[in-house]
């Protein structure tokens, strides 16, 4: 009995060396895969990056210099609209799920519909903004690019912001209900307030996702060559500029998609430290 017992701990240990072995030699293959993009996204990059690419717009077909100021303008200008729309929507979404329909039959159609957005491809929901927003309309825009966008980033923050608020205690909210608060109140000022650093990251994180989308943007804003500030007219941005220079002959475009590819790389980075540094602290149970 006991040299059976013996035999099938060894054989356990040796599984599970060989489960070991395998998981650290895939995270090691991942890695090193992810550091050599870095090490060649950094090195094109910042050899591309200087002051003019602040401070010029982009240059015409087979010309010298010139930069990325218009489509970092509209860049800003279509992921911050589409951060005001889908903002307020998802976090009240997600206390609404949380707070007041948990077991209701429309939150439970609101979190399927929620995960099909999530697993949906980027490109699907560009097509679904473009057929209902570009076609109808009959031009491209700055608008239709923030509500492709907006569509998006809404399921990532509200389901954020649902784990979150159901991390925060039950006995939060029984002490809250006992000194009278109506449960309005104790959703938005007690329970929300509570798990704020959970949702300003997911938020963050929404913001990180949709900074590089390409797909949406294509059917939705286009671009422009020029500066402009109009978000009713196909406006430039970059991962649309990225994709386009990045696929031309010409060595100047080549150049600044690196560069743009940097900037946007680093954006994400940015927020990502910022997520896990100034907003690390839990919710305790």
């Amino acid at each position: 009995m006991h040299a059976a017992s013996s035999h099938l701990y060894k054989k356990r240990r040796f599984i599970n060396t060989i489960g070991l072995t395998l998981s650290m030699g895939s995270m090691v293959i991942g890695l090193l895969a992810l550091l050599w993009i870095l090490l060649v996204l950094f090195g094109n990059g910042l050899a591309a990056l200087d002051f003019a690419i602040f401070t010029n717009d982009t240059p015409a077909p087979g010309s010298d210099g010139g930069g990325l100021r218009n489509a970092i303008v509209g860049s800003l200008m279509i992921v911050g609209l589409a951060v005001l729309v889908s903002t307020p929507v998802g976090i009240l979404a997600g206390v609404y799920l949380t707070e007041f329909g948990d077991t209701s039959k429309l939150a439970g159609i609101t979190r399927f519909i929620t995960d099909i957005m999530l697993s949906a491809p980027s490109i699907v929901l560009g097509l679904f903004v473009y057929a209902i927003a570009v076609a109808t309309v009959g031009n491209f825009s700055g608008y239709a690019g923030s509500l492709a966008l907006a569509l998006i980033a809404i399921p990532v923050v509200m389901r954020t912001t649902e784990n979150m608020l159901r991390l925060v205690p039950g006995s939060l909210r029984e002490a809250a209900f006992a000194l009278g608060a109506p449960r309005w109140k104790v959703a938005t000022m007690v329970t929300l307030r509570a798990a704020k650093s959970g949702v300003i990251t997911g938020l963050l994180l929404a913001i990180a996702r949709i900074s590089g989308e390409t797909a949406p943007l294509l059917f939705t804003a286009l671009n422009n060559q020029f500066f402009s500030t109009k978000m009713d007219a196909p406006m430039a941005n970059l991962p649309v500029v990225i994709f386009q220079f990045a696929m031309s002959p010409y060595e100047n475009w080549i150049r600044l998609a690196w560069a743009g590819a940097l900037l946007i790389t680093l954006t994400v980075l940015v927020l990502n430290i910022l997520a896990r540094v100034f907003f690390r602290e839990k919710v305790s149970g």
